[in-house]
C-alpha cells in the first residue's frame, strides 16, 4: 500500500504549497485511468498526474507529459467542459483518508461563477476519479462508473449525490494522543496491529516501523509508547515544515518495491534506500521504474506467445513435409509397378483388383495391386503419373523445408531479442518488424503512423578504444551490418546460436587478437548462449557477408570465416 493516508497528507501538503491559486490550462487522459493537468501558477507550469489503476492508485507531479491517444475519451472532454480556464482556491485532505478534494472555481455557461470539486479517491482497485458540482453536491461525472449491480451500497453515476466511502471508525493519525499511544502499545494485539486497527491512515509497512521506535530495556517485546508517539509524531512535523525524507526501495535487480514519505524500518535490512526531495519524485521514479518493468514483461510475453505460436505451426509443418518427403522419395515401386503391368497386359483381366507377375528386377513374384474401375494399360498409367508426381514432390517438398527452416531460424532469432530486451522500445521495434514480416496483421490508422526510428544498436569500447556496435534486433542487425559498417570492418556473430551482428570498427587499422577476443565476448553475451562458457562466434570482414535476395531481416550469408570459442563478457566500465 505505497500511497496510504501518510502518504496522501504529504501529497496534499506539496500541492497546496505548488498549486494553489494555479490555472487549469489543459487536461488530458492518456489512458482509460489516468489524467493530466497542465497548471499554470506563480512559480510556473507545474503537472499534475492522477492514476486511479488498481495498481498505480496515485497523484503527484511529473515534469513530462506521456503520450496522448488521438482522441480523447469522454470523461476528458467533460473536465475540459467544466474546468478549462478554472482556478485552484484549496486542496484538501478527507479525515486523513486517501482522498484528495481539489476545489476549483470556474465560470458556467451564463457567465456566472461556480466552484466544482475534483475528488481523487486512492483505494487501490477501488480508486475513482470524481467531478462534483459543489453547489448540489450532486457527481457530474466520474472516472469509473459504479451501478447498483457492482455496489448496492454506494453507486457512482452521474447526477446521483455524491457520498464517501464508508467510514473505518479509526482515528485520525494526526488527532492521536500519547494516551492514545499507550493505550494501544499495551493492548493484547501486537503494537503494530493495533495501530493499524485503530489508527486511519497508517499502511502495515509504517505501523512496523512506528512500533519498532521503542527505547524502553532494549527488549524486542517491551514498547515504549512515548517513543512510538514521538515517531509518528515526527513524521507528521516533517511533513508539515515541508521537509519530508521521501524513500523507494529497490530489491537487487533495481526493480521499486516500496515508497513512502520517511524510512521504513521494515525495509532497511532487506533492501537498498534511494532517496528524494519531494514526494513526487519519489512517486514518479517509483511508479515509472515498476510499470516500466512491468509493461517489458508483458508486452515481451505477450509477443513471445504470438512467436511461440507461429514456431509450433512452422515445426508441425516441418514434421509434415518430412513425412510427405518419405513417402514421395519411397515412389520407385510406382516406376516398377507401372513397367511390369505394362510387360505384361496380356495376363491382367478387366475389373481384375490385382495381378501377379515376375519382378524381372529380382526374380521375385510380385502382386500388383489395380482399380477394377480401369483397364489395366490405364492402371499403368496411373502408376506412372504417381511416380511423376512424387519426383516432383520430392523437389517441392525440399525447397518448402528449406523455406520453413529459414523461418524457424528467424523467429528463433526473434526469440533471442525477445529475451533480452531491457526497454519498451525495444520490444515495440521487434513487434514492427514481426509486422512488416507478416507474421502479425495490424492495419495501421492516418493518426496511428509513425515515422521510422533512428536505429540505436548498443555501444561499447574495448580496451584498445575501438568501438564495437551491436544491433538491438533484426532490423537495427541489419542496418549495421549492410549500411553502417565499411568493408574492412570485423563482423561478429555466434556460430549457429540466435544471436546479435557485432561490429568491430577499426578505422583502417588491423585487429589484435584481445581486439577480436573481446568482441567475440561481445557477440556472445548478445545471444542465446550468454549464460553458457566455451560459446562458439563466427567472424569475418564485414565485405565477406551477404544478404541473400528475399532473405528475413537479419539473416546473412557469410564466407571466408574463422571461429574463435569465449566466454560471454561485456567490456569494464571505465
Amino acid at each position: 500500500m505505497s500511497f496510504d493516508g501518510m502518504v496522501t497528507y504529504a501529497a496534499v501538503k506539496e500541492f497546496r504549497d505548488k498549486l494553489t491559486l494555479g490555472k487549469i490550462e489543459k487536461i488530458y487522459q492518456p489512458q482509460p485511468e489516468q489524467l493530466l493537468f497542465n497548471i499554470h501558477t506563480k512559480q510556473g507550469k507545474q503537472k499534475l498526474f492522477i492514476s486511479s489503476a488498481g495498481n498505480h492508485s496515485a497523484a503527484y507531479l511529473v515534469n513530462e507529459t506521456p503520450e496522448n491517444p488521438p482522441e480523447p475519451p469522454v470523461f476528458c472532454m467533460v473536465l475540459r467542459k467544466h474546468l478549462s480556464a478554472a482556478r485552484i482556491s484549496d486542496i484538501v485532505q478527507h479525515e486523513n483518508d486517501r482522498i484528495i478534494e481539489i476545489i476549483m472555481e470556474t465560470v458556467n455557461e451564463l457567465g456566472f461563477s461556480v466552484n466544482k470539486k475534483l475528488i481523487i479517491e486512492l483505494m487501490g482497485k477501488h480508486s475513482n476519479i470524481l467531478l462534483i458540482d459543489m453547489a448540489t453536491d450532486k457527481i457530474i461525472d466520474s472516472i469509473k462508473h459504479v451501478s447498483i449491480d457492482v455496489n448496492r451500497a454506494r453507486q457512482i453515476l452521474p447526477g446521483k449525490a455524491y457520498q464517501y466511502p464508508p467510514a473505518q471508525e479509526k482515528t485520525p493519525f494526526t488527532e492521536i494522543t500519547a494516551d492514545d499511544m499507550q493505550r494501544l502499545t499495551s493492548s493484547e494485539l501486537q503494537p503494530e496491529r493495533a495501530i493499524m486497527s485503530e489508527v486511519q491512515g497508517i499502511s502495515p509497512a509504517l505501523a512496523e516501523s512506528i512500533a519498532a521506535a521503542d527505547s524502553a530495556s532494549g527488549d524486542p517485546d517491551v514498547y515504549d509508547p512515548d517513543a512510538c508517539f514521538d515517531a509518528l509524531r515526527s513524521i507528521i512535523y516533517s511533513i508539515d515544515e515541508g521537509k519530508p525524507s521521501p524513500v523507494v526501495y529497490v530489491d537487487e535487480t533495481g526493480k521499486p518495491v516500496d515508497f513512502h514519505i520517511t524510512p521504513l524500518s521494515v525495509y532497511e535490512n532487506s533492501y537498498d534506500a534511494i532517496e528524494f526531495d519531494t514526494l513526487s519524485e519519489a512517486a514518479a521514479y517509483f511508479f515509472s521504474h515498476r510499470e516500466s518493468s512491468n509493461t517489458i514483461k508483458q508486452k515481451s510475453n505477450d509477443l513471445m506467445r504470438v512467436v511461440k505460436s507461429h514456431l509450433d505451426k512452422l515445426k508441425l509443418k516441418t514434421q509434415r513435409l518430412n513425412e510427405d518427403l518419405v513417402k514421395a522419395e519411397n515412389s520407385e515401386k510406382y516406376r516398377i509397378y507401372g513397367e511390369l503391368l505394362t510387360a505384361n497386359l496380356h495376363l491382367a483381366k478387366p475389373g481384375s483388383s490385382s495381378i501377379t507377375v515376375l519382378n524381372y528386377y529380382d526374380g521375385s513374384q510380385l502382386d500388383i495391386p489395380l482399380d477394377p474401375k480401369f483397364s489395366p494399360s490405364k492402371n499403368a498409367q496411373n502408376y506412372y503419373k504417381k511416380y511423376g508426381k512424387s519426383k516432383t514432390a520430392v523437389k517441392e517438398k525440399k525447397v518448402q523445408l528449406e523455406e520453413v527452416g529459414r523461418e524457424i531460424e528467424y523467429l528463433d532469432s526473434v526469440i533471442s531479442f525477445i529475451d533480452r530486451a531491457a526497454s519498451i522500445e525495444e520490444i515495440d521495434l521487434i513487434k514492427q518488424e514481426l509486422i512488416e514480416s507478416g507474421f502479425i496483421r495490424f492495419r495501421k490508422t492516418r493518426k496511428e503512423q509513425k515515422k521510422a526510428s533512428k536505429p540505436k544498436p548498443y555501444s561499447y569500447t574495448i580496451s584498445s578504444g575501438k568501438t564495437v556496435l551491436v544491433g538491438r534486433n533484426n532490423k537495427e542487425n541489419d542496418w549495421l551490418t549492410l549500411k553502417k559498417a565499411s568493408g574492412t570492418d570485423m563482423w561478429f556473430h555466434t556460430k549457429d546460436i540466435p544471436g546479435s551482428h557485432a561490429i568491430l570498427f577499426l578505422e583502417g587499422t588491423e585487429p589484435t587478437e584481445e581486439d577480436l577476443f573481446e568482441t567475440a565476448a561481445i557477440a556472445a553475451f548478445h545471444s542465446k548462449g550468454a549464460d553458457s562458457e566455451n560459446v562458439p562466434v563466427d567472424y569475418t570482414k564485414v565485405r565477406h557477408v551477404k544478404k541473400p535476395s528475399g532473405a528475413k531481416p537479419g539473416m546473412v550469408i557469410f564466407y571466408h570465416n574463422r571461429t574463435l570459442y569465449v566466454t560471454p563478457k561485456l567490456p569494464e566500465t571505465k
